[in-house]
């Protein structure tokens, strides 16, 4: 790579995440233009962000990807591997295949160091950000729904949609690296169980309802293929070691710029949400250590929580508890409960 093709590659696209902390916002001028391959770029928003291939031939066939990271704003290792796929893009690195929106999330909160400012943003999707006007998290959530609009609903009715939605764990896991697909009722994509193979994601988390996520948003509205990742656990920026999830960042390279999958790769195990812990009022009780990791198992009789008049024990031979949590708002979700359903679920996957 010569010199003065680095010296080519705008400001904005070198270090997307940097440019945006930095609060700078393009011209008219610089919002818009071109980079290696030819490739165009549209800034539309504070950490948004549109890559299109040059080639007009064949476009009608491309698929559409949306890669969002920093729903939560202390989630700074996806925010990381996003901004250097950006800069590697433009220096023409990788070639792009699709059309491509890029989401940096919570801007707002990932300046502040925190996970949100008032509300989750990642509970504030399909419309639910309405009924919480006075949240700084609302008008975010929001416009993010209208970029994956534009993206998605310019694509017309044929093109494929896939939306990959990069988070980390507050908290250690079983598995390092695992997913959460939404519920919509369709059938679950072999398409996509095979690419989190690819991506070396350990377990599947299947939701049985419907939920105001951002990849809820995008599957029901307008039928991508969507997933949630966690990697690993919440760091500082600048302290995560990016090599563990490299199966990751280079599967989402893959996607965008169409290059064909490797050998098949072992499947994920597979576990479904079969109840819900809800701290309802102040008095909550989780019965578990703060440090007890995502997917740890809990035998049949084990009481997990209390509540006023609730109380959760485990009914099924084995239970594993995702994403505890005591701190949560009353109201708000404070764990699931999963269990294994690895065979039936590959066994039925949709060819």
């Amino acid at each position: 790579m010569t010199s003065n093709v680095e010296a080519a590659v705008p400001a904005m696209l070198a270090d997307f995440l940097a440019y945006t902390l930095s609060g700078a916002r393009p011209g008219p001028a610089e919002a818009l233009g071109a980079c290696a391959e030819g490739v165009s770029y549209a800034w539309l928003d504070e950490g948004v962000i549109e890559l299109t291939p040059a080639a007009r031939s064949g476009r009608h066939a491309m698929p559409v990807v949306l890669v969002s990271a920093g729903i939560h704003g202390d989630e700074t290792a996806p925010l990381e591997l996003v901004s250097r796929m950006i800069a590697d893009i433009a220096r023409g690195e990788v070639p792009l295949a699709c059309e491509l929106c890029i989401v940096l999330g919570n801007v707002a909160a990932m300046c502040a160091g925190n996970r949100y400012l008032d509300d989750d943003l990642n509970r504030l999707f399909c419309g639910r950000h309405a009924q919480l006007t006075q949240s700084r998290e609302a008008p975010r959530a929001r416009a993010l729904e209208a970029a994956a609009a534009r993206l998605f609903e310019r694509a017309g009715g044929e093109r494929e949609r896939w939306h990959i939605d990069m988070h980390t764990a507050i908290r250690a896991s079983v598995f390092e690296r695992f997913a959460l697909l939404p519920y919509t009722g369709a059938a679950l994509s072999r398409e996509m169980f095979a690419w989190l193979a690819d991506a070396q994601i350990e377990a599947v988390l299947l939701h049985t309802a419907k939920g105001n996520t951002y990849t809820h948003f995008t599957a029901e509205s307008f039928g991508a293929k969507a997933c949630t990742l966690e990697l690993g656990k919440v760091r500082p920026f600048g302290e995560n070691d990016l090599s563990r999830y490299a199966g990751v960042d280079d599967a989402v390279r893959a996607l965008v710029s169409g290059r064909a999958r490797a050998d098949a790769a072992p499947m994920p195990r597979v576990f479904t949400v079969i109840g819900q812990i809800t701290k309802h009022t102040d008095a909550f009780e989780l019965l578990m250590a703060d440090d007890v990791a995502n997917f740890t198992p809990f035998a049949k009789g084990t009481v997990l929580a209390r509540d006023a008049n609730y109380c959760y024990a485990v009914t099924h031979a084995e239970e594993r508890i995702v994403f505890p949590n005591r701190t949560v708002k009353p109201g708000l979700r404070a764990g699931l409960t999963v269990v294994e359903t690895t065979a039936e679920t590959l066994a039925g996957l949709a060819r």
